[in-house]
C-alpha cells in the first residue's frame, strides 16, 4: 500500500503534468514505432525521428585518409584520387578524398629503362634484354698464371689444338681441368686413348699415346667470349710454326671457332700472294680484302681437304713432309651447347678409329722392324764363326 502523498502548503499551486511541449519541442522527435520513412518528422503524419539537418539538403562530407604506398623513394609525389560515394536510404552524399604516395617521375623511369610490363595485364615485369655475363673482376686473372706449358714431342700421332686456358685449367696447370669439360671423356670414348685420362696426366700423353696439347690463344678467360678476333688471328702463325717445327702426323682443331680463325686468316693470305702477283695494292690491314672471308655453307665437321694442310713448308723441299692433316672436332666446353652430345660422340669417334688403325700400323711396322734387326743381328753372327772356323 502506497502512503498518501503529503498535503501541499497553503499559497502554493498543484504543477502541471510533464509533456513534450516546450521550448525544445520535443514532439517533433517523437518515435512511433511505425518504422516508415518521411522527410516530414511530424507528430501527425508519424515517420522515423530525424535531424533537420540531414533531411532534403544535401551537404557534402570530406574524409580525407592517407595511405602509404610500398614505394620506399624519398621524394614521393602526391595523387589525390575522388570517390562518389551515395547511400541509397538518404539523400546524404559523402566524399571520400583519398591520398596515395607514388614514386617519383626520376625512379619510374630508370626502372622503365631495364624492365617492360607484360602483355595481358600481367602484374610482373619482365627484363627487355638478356645481359650479357660479366667478366671476372681484372685481378683474378692477374693472380693467376697467364699462360699454359704446352705438351709437344716429335713423331705425334694428332696434335690437339684447343681455344685457350680457362680459369680452372690456368690455376691448375693442367689442361682441360673444368669438372664440366668433356676432353678427356671423350678422348677415352672415341678410342683416341685406350684408358680414361685425368687432367694432370696431360704432360705424359706424348710418351704415352703419342698426342699432344697447345692453344691458338695463351692468355686464360672464363670464356671465349672475352677473346677477340684479332686476338685468335694473331695466334695462327705461331700454330703453324708448331706443327712445321714438330711435324705431327694430323692436326685436331677442339672447336669450329679456332677453325674459322684459321681459315680467316689463310684467306687473306691467299688474298694478299693474288694481288702481289697481279700487281696490286693491298686492302685497308693488309688483309686484301679477306678479312671478312667465313667458312663455305656446306663446310662439315671431320677431316678437312688436303690443301688445308697445317704446316706447310713451300721452301723447304728437302724433307717433302706435305704438312699435317687437319681434323675439326666439336668443342668440349661445358658452355657450348649447339651441338649435342650423341653428334659429338659421333664426330670424335670418327677421328678415334683413324688414331687406333695408325696406332695399330705403328705398332706392326715397330714390330716388323725388330724382326728384321734380329734377322741382320743373326747373319752377323754367323757371319763371324765362320770366319773364325776358317782361320
Amino acid at each position: 500500500m502506497t502512503s498518501p502523498e503529503a498535503p501541499m502548503p497553503d499559497g502554493e499551486h498543484t504543477p502541471p503534468p510533464p509533456t513534450f511541449a516546450g521550448r525544445l519541442k520535443l514532439q517533433d522527435f517523437k518515435y512511433d514505432g511505425n518504422g516508415s520513412v518521411s522527410t516530414s518528422p511530424s507528430p501527425s503524419l508519424g515517420g522515423i525521428r530525424r535531424s533537420t539537418r540531414l533531411s532534403s539538403t544535401t551537404k557534402p562530407t570530406t574524409i580525407t585518409t592517407t595511405a602509404p604506398s610500398s614505394s620506399s623513394s624519398a621524394s614521393p609525389s602526391r595523387r589525390t584520387t575522388q570517390t562518389q560515394i551515395t547511400t541509397t536510404t538518404t539523400t546524404t552524399t559523402t566524399t571520400l578524398t583519398t591520398t596515395t604516395k607514388t614514386p617519383s617521375k626520376r625512379k619510374l623511369t630508370s626502372t622503365s629503362a631495364s624492365t617492360s610490363p607484360t602483355p595481358s595485364g600481367s602484374g610482373s615485369l619482365t627484363p627487355t634484354s638478356k645481359k650479357r655475363p660479366k667478366p671476372l673482376p681484372k685481378k683474378t686473372y692477374d693472380s693467376i698464371p697467364q699462360s699454359l706449358p704446352d705438351a709437344l714431342s716429335p713423331n705425334l700421332l694428332t696434335l690437339f689444338i684447343g681455344l685457350n686456358p680457362g680459369i680452372s685449367t690456368a690455376i691448375q696447370q693442367h689442361a682441360y681441368a673444368h669438372p664440366t669439360n668433356l676432353f678427356w671423356r671423350l678422348l677415352c670414348s672415341s678410342g683416341i686413348t685406350p684408358v680414361l685420362c685425368s687432367p694432370s696426366e696431360d704432360r705424359s700423353l706424348p710418351e704415352r699415346f703419342s698426342l699432344g696439347l697447345t692453344n691458338i690463344v695463351g692468355r686464360p678467360t672464363r670464356n671465349g667470349g672475352e677473346l677477340s678476333k684479332g686476338e685468335m688471328d694473331e695466334g695462327v702463325g705461331v700454330l703453324e710454326q708448331k706443327v712445321r717445327e714438330w711435324k705431327p702426323e694430323s692436326v685436331a682443331v677442339v672447336g669450329k671457332g679456332i677453325w674459322e680463325s684459321i681459315y680467316r686468316v689463310r684467306c687473306r693470305q691467299r688474298q694478299r700472294q693474288r694481288m702481289n702477283l697481279k700487281g696490286g695494292t693491298k686492302g685497308k690491314g693488309g688483309g686484301g680484302g679477306g678479312g671478312g672471308a667465313v667458312l663455305p655453307k656446306d663446310w662439315k665437321y671431320g677431316w678437312q681437304d688436303e690443301s688445308e694442310n697445317m704446316g706447310v713448308d713451300e721452301t723447304d723441299r728437302t724433307t717433302g713432309w706435305k704438312g699435317a692433316r687437319v681434323f675439326v672436332a666439336t668443342s668440349t666446353s661445358g658452355l657450348a651447347a649447339t651441338v649435342g652430345r650423341a653428334e659429338k660422340e659421333r664426330i670424335w669417334r670418327e677421328l678415334g678409329e683413324w688414331v687406333e688403325r695408325r696406332r695399330a700400323e705403328r705398332e706392326a711396322e715397330r714390330a716388323k722392324g725388330k724382326g728384321e734387326e734380329k734377322e741382320v743381328k743373326g747373319e752377323d753372327e754367323d757371319k763371324g764363326q765362320g770366319g773364325a772356323v776358317g782361320e
